[in-house]
C-alpha cells in the first residue's frame, strides 16, 4: 500500500509526461531528466508504454517521473531502486562505461537508427558479457544523431576551435575536445541554453536536434555541419532486475519482447526525426549554416585530428576482454546493411 501511496504523491509532484487511467496490477516508473518535450519523453517512452500495455494486457503500466536529478544519477537510482528505470548519457560517467564508446566514434557514417539497430546487437555479441551496467538490466540502447558544431560565432576551419570554451558531454567528445586543443566544459545537455546564454561557453558539440529541443537557434546561431557528423552520442535504458523479477514469468517476458532490438530502433528513430526539425528550426530562424562538402579542407582537418581513435578504443576495449577490432568492425557491417534497407 505505502509504495502505491508514493506513487500517487510523486505523480502529483513530480508531474507526468502520460500516464494511463486505468488501473494496473503494476506501475513501471522512469525517471526522466529531459524536458516533457523532449523526443524521448514525447514520442519513445509512451510509444513504449503502450507497446508495455499491450504486452502484458493492461497489467503493467508506464509513468515519468520527472525531477529526478543529473543525468549521471540515474544509473544510482535504477539500481538503488529509488525508481524502477530510467535512461542516461554514458560519458556523464567517465571510467565505467568504455565499451560503449564503440558506436561514438567518427566515421561510422549513421544515422541514429541504424546505429542504434547496429549497436543493440554488437552489445548483445560482444559487449553484455563485461557487464558495464552491472546492477541493472539493459532494455534498450541508442545514439543520437551525428554530432555537430554549434557556436556563437562562426568558424572558417576546425583551427577556429582552438582555445575555445566548448560544452561536451564526455565519452568520445572528450578526446575530441583534446584532439582539436578546446577547453572543454562538462555539463548535461539541460543546461546548454543558459551556459550560452551567460557566455559560459563558446559553442557546444551536439545533434542538430538540439537547435530545437534545447533551443540553440537562440544562443548558437551559427551551425557547422560535417559531412556525417563527428561522432555519435550513446545511451541506454534500463530497469531494477529486482523489479523486472517481482513481475509475472509471463509479464516478465513481454516486457522483453518489445524491449531490446526494437526499443533501440524506435528511440533511433525519434532522434533522427528530432535532427530533421532541428535542421528545419535553425532555417526558419536564420541560423548561419556551413553546410560542409566532402571536398573541403575542413573535413582533412577533421580526418587528421582523428588519426589513431579507432585503434585507441581497441586498445580500451582489449583491457576488458573484448575483441574490439572484430565488434568495431561487425558494428561498421550492421550499420551498412541497415542503411541498405
Amino acid at each position: 500500500m505505502k509504495k502505491y501511496q508514493f506513487l500517487k504523491i510523486s505523480a502529483l509532484t513530480l508531474g507526468l509526461a502520460f500516464s494511463f487511467e486505468s488501473m494496473a496490477d503494476q506501475v513501471l516508473r522512469i525517471a526522466t531528466w529531459a524536458s516533457p518535450a523532449h523526443p524521448q519523453n514525447s514520442v519513445v517512452f509512451p510509444t513504449w508504454g503502450k507497446w508495455v500495455e499491450e504486452a502484458t494486457e493492461g497489467r503493467v503500466k508506464v509513468e515519468l517521473e520527472y525531477g529526478m536529478g543529473h543525468p549521471k544519477t540515474m544509473f544510482d537510482l535504477v539500481e538503488d531502486g529509488v525508481v524502477d528505470a530510467s535512461w542516461s548519457y554514458h560519458g556523464y560517467v567517465p571510467g565505467r562505461f568504455i565499451l560503449t564508446q564503440a558506436v561514438e566514434q567518427p566515421l561510422m557514417d549513421a544515422n541514429a537508427e541504424a546505429a542504434s539497430v547496429a549497436y543493440w546487437r554488437a552489445h548483445q555479441k560482444y559487449f553484455a558479457k563485461a557487464d558495464e551496467h552491472a546492477g541493472l538490466h539493459v532494455l534498450g540502447l541508442f545514439t543520437h544523431g551525428p554530432g555537430q558544431i554549434h557556436t556563437a560565432k562562426p568558424l572558417e576551419s576546425l583551427a577556429d576551435l582552438k582555445g575555445m570554451k566548448i560544452r561536451l558531454g564526455g565519452g568520445v567528445q572528450a578526446e575530441l575536445g583534446k584532439r582539436l586543443s578546446i577547453t572543454a566544459v562538462g555539463a548535461p545537455g539541460s543546461k546548454v541554453y543558459e551556459m550560452m546564454q551567460q557566455g559560459i561557453v563558446d559553442g557546444v558539440f551536439m545533434p542538430v536536434a538540439s537547435q530545437k529541443d534545447f533551443r540553440l537557434t537562440e544562443v548558437a546561431p551559427n551551425l557547422t555541419l560535417l559531412p556525417g557528423g563527428m561522432y555519435l552520442g550513446s545511451f541506454s535504458f534500463f530497469i531494477n532486475p529486482e523489479f523486472l523479477d517481482s513481475l509475472s514469468s509471463k509479464d516478465r517476458e513481454a516486457i522483453l519482447s518489445v524491449s531490446g532490438e526494437k526499443f533501440s530502433a524506435l528511440a533511433g528513430a525519434a532522434w533522427d526525426a528530432g535532427d530533421v526539425a532541428g535542421l528545419a528550426e535553425a532555417k526558419k530562424m536564420n541560423v548561419n549554416i556551413n553546410m560542409v562538402s566532402g571536398d573541403e579542407a575542413m573535413v582533412e582537418e577533421f580526418r587528421t585530428a582523428i588519426t589513431g581513435m579507432d585503434e585507441h578504443w581497441i586498445e580500451a576495449a582489449s583491457q576488458r576482454g573484448i575483441d574490439g577490432a572484430a565488434a568495431l568492425a561487425d558494428l561498421r557491417k550492421n550499420i551498412a546493411e541497415y542503411n541498405q534497407k
